[in-house]
């Protein structure tokens, strides 16, 4: 019995070697090659379709942390010069003090205008160049 199953598995295998040899008719292997073709086709066009969509998200978070870094610059820089227009104004007040009476109070008073305008005219800057 184990003599038969042998043989028989032996045929199937022959036959089955035997059957990958066999060369395919011209219109299977054409319709075969079409198919493979146009399969790489649209795989080439789905693998662009993707690479463009990953570069453009890639661009997007670009742009996104330059405007970060361009807005971090400028409000530095706003930061600096408040800093020093908050010292100049400290500065003057205390000029002032070395003055009485009248001169003292419009001393303060151009001390704090020229402030409040410097401090206005950082503020647009800020502004206008944050993105």
């Amino acid at each position: 019995m184990q003599k038969k199953i042998i043989a028989v598995v032996g045929m199937f295998a022959l036959a089955m070697i035997g059957g990958c040899h066999k060369a395919k008719s011209p219109d299977t292997v054409a319709n075969n090659v079409t198919n493979a073709e146009q399969k790489a086709e649209n795989n080439v066009a789905d693998a662009e379709k993707d690479a463009s969509k990953n570069v453009a998200n890639a661009g997007d978070k670009v742009d996104d942390k330059a405007k970060d870094l361009n807005n971090a610059e400028v409000k530095g820089a706003y930061d600096v010069e408040m800093a020093k227009v908050e010292g100049d104004r400290k500065v003057a007040l205390n000029k002032c003090e070395a003055l009485s009476g009248d001169s003292q109070k419009d001393c303060k008073s151009i001390a704090d205008a020229d402030y409040q305008a410097a401090k206005s005219r950082l503020k647009a800057m800020l502004n206008s160049e944050k993105q």
